[in-house]
């Protein structure tokens, strides 16, 4: 099954990866209510595989996945496991602010490997937006004050694993069709998860049918919608453009937060969500429109 006929324009690919924020944004509410009391690897094996499960219909039951393409599925798959045990493990000593924060520091992280590893230069409007993002987001998370625990470690670990992943993704998803992409990806997170699960936490697994429904919801929108739409959108946007604009999945996060679970807005998470959307829209700015043109004189010819 084909996800679209004709390419998107990097506008279109931005947008839904901003949707894909949103959605994310709102998986927050879901994950802060399960975390301090179910299994990281069943909790997270659970919603992968269920996403999985939703998406196999669209692809008729067959995964198509060229055997040349594995190694950028699994290493995909595998990041997401290992990025997503990291921020639940730390999340059990550090606070939901300082993960958020922590966490965001991907945006900064991908252009920079962009550089160092992969040699792909970006353009000085990108490292500002990269910085301005990462202020916001302290604002946003932390309310400017941020206190360091054990637990902020495993966050900045993490932080380095999704700034793989958005990389890995957006080379690998290039080459596939973003829903079969999306299943492998699922299957392969959801297997490491279940199989460590089985092996270090095997008695966590009867509380989980008392929490089916953050892992239900998880697994829709978080999973199926959420990682499903990433690969669609970067499958047309820059790497850079979808590290900043999946950063605004702090700001919804907060937003949502405020409205559904009565969590404290303040005027300086305000300010931090402001600079956290200047950022995003920096970022979008072609270099060329802050070169003033030189004029051309009416009387000017070619040389003869």
């Amino acid at each position: 099954m084909s996800i679209a006929k004709k390419p998107l324009t990097r506008i279109q690919a931005d947008f839904i990866l901003l949707f894909t924020a949103l959605v994310w944004g709102s998986g927050f509410i879901a994950q802060r209510v399960a975390a301090p009391f179910t299994s990281i690897f069943f909790y997270n094996g659970g919603r992968f595989l269920l996403g999985a499960l939703l998406i196999l219909p669209l692809i008729r039951f067959r995964l198509n996945i060229p055997r040349r393409e594995m190694r950028g599925v699994f290493a995909a798959g595998a990041l997401l496991f290992a990025a997503g045990s990291l921020q639940q493990a730390g999340m059990r000593t550090t606070s939901a602010g300082n993960a958020g924060f922590i966490t965001g520091l991907y945006v900064v992280m991908v252009p920079i490997f962009l550089f160092l590893i992969w040699n792909e230069r970006q353009t000085w409007t990108i490292w500002v937006a990269a910085v301005v993002a990462v202020i916001g987001m302290l604002l946003l998370s932390t309310g400017g004050a941020i206190r360091f625990v054990s637990g902020d470690f495993l966050e900045f670990l993490g932080a380095i694993l999704w700034a793989f992943h958005v990389i890995v993704v957006s080379n690998s998803v290039k080459k596939l069709n973003p829903l079969h992409f999306a299943v492998a990806q699922f299957l392969i997170c959801a297997a490491f998860n279940l199989l460590v699960g089985f092996i270090f936490e095997p008695a966590s697994i009867r509380v989980m049918p008392n929490y089916w429904w953050p892992i239900v919801y998880n697994g829709v929108a978080s999973v199926a919608i959420g990682f499903t739409l990433q690969g669609v959108g970067q499958k047309h946007a820059p790497p850079t453009d979808a590290a900043l604009i999946l950063s605004m999945e702090s700001v919804f996060a907060a937003l949502l937060g405020y409205l559904f679970l009565s969590e404290r807005f303040t005027l300086t998470q305000t300010i931090g969500s402001a600079l956290v959307m200047a950022a995003i829209l920096l970022s979008q700015i072609p270099v060329n429109h802050f070169r003033k043109p030189i004029p051309k004189l009416e009387n000017d010819k070619p040389g003869i």
